[in-house]
């Protein structure tokens, strides 16, 4: 790893948690492998292209690393909906990722749905080269995950591959195909992945109970988080 430069954000008014103050500490590198990237993940550390960062707030750990053995996983009756409702008509292709028109605009409607019916900040129109800095610009490979109905791109999702596992790092999705549950197929078509290329675990960034864009993500079970001891331990068993 070839590390530029580290800086902690001052204390904000949290975006998850809007009763409390955030701090983020970031490190910008410009060489990073996939195995560094690993033992930072399993420390707390995210990343968005050059980007790592994790919360290191002054009085709240709300935050919690999680992640999904993947040989203990037990979908639950939605999720085996889910996955009935949507393997059938939902074609996945993994590639290389790119900028395109079609994705931009994917992108933009997700967000002005989740301002206007979540609560989101707006943050207006994503540019090529805001899109490209966020999930194509990246230190080493990275999967975009593409999902299409008929012809039509209806999800798009970004995966790291390292030795012990994956790792999702954002999914945007259609909102007119919201009663479909893009989301969480895209978690379970990952946790499915890990499972066939025999990798033991899927991270799926912070979990924060109170927020509801991201309490989902312990509905994925068993999981575990990380605890402030900095060891993994049992979280949601089911």
């Amino acid at each position: 790893m070839e590390s530029l430069f580290v800086f902690t954000s001052p204390p904000s008014t949290c975006s998850y948690l809007p009763d409390q103050q955030w701090s983020l500490t970031y490190q910008m590198v410009s060489q990073l492998t996939p195995l560094e990237y690993q033992e930072r993940l399993k420390a707390g550390w995210r990343r968005f292209g050059f980007s790592l960062f994790r919360p290191t707030c002054p009085a709240c750990t709300a935050c919690r690393s999680l992640r999904v053995p993947v040989a203990t996983f037990k979908p639950d009756r939605s999720q085996r909906r889910c996955m009935a409702a949507n393997d059938g008509d939902v074609k996945l292709v993994i590639g290389l990722p790119e900028v395109t028109d079609e994705k931009l605009d994917l992108y933009d409607r997700f967000h002005s749905y989740q301002h206007e019916h979540v609560g989101w900040s707006d943050h207006g129109p994503k540019d090529a080269s805001d899109f490209a800095e966020s999930f194509v610009d990246n230190p080493f490979v990275t999967q975009e995950w593409c999902y299409y109905l008929g012809e039509k791109l209806v999800g798009v999702g970004y995966v790291d591959n390292f030795p012990e596992g994956l790792s999702a790092i954002y999914f945007f999705h259609d909102p007119a195909e919201r009663n479909r549950s893009l989301g969480t197929f895209n978690v379970l078509s990952i946790i499915r992945a890990a499972a066939q290329w025999n990798l033991p675990h899927v991270y799926l960034g912070y979990f924060v109970e109170g927020c509801r864009s991201l309490e989902y993500k312990a509905r994925f079970r068993p999981n575990e988080a990380l605890g402030v001891d900095g060891e993994w331990e049992a979280f949601r068993e089911g």
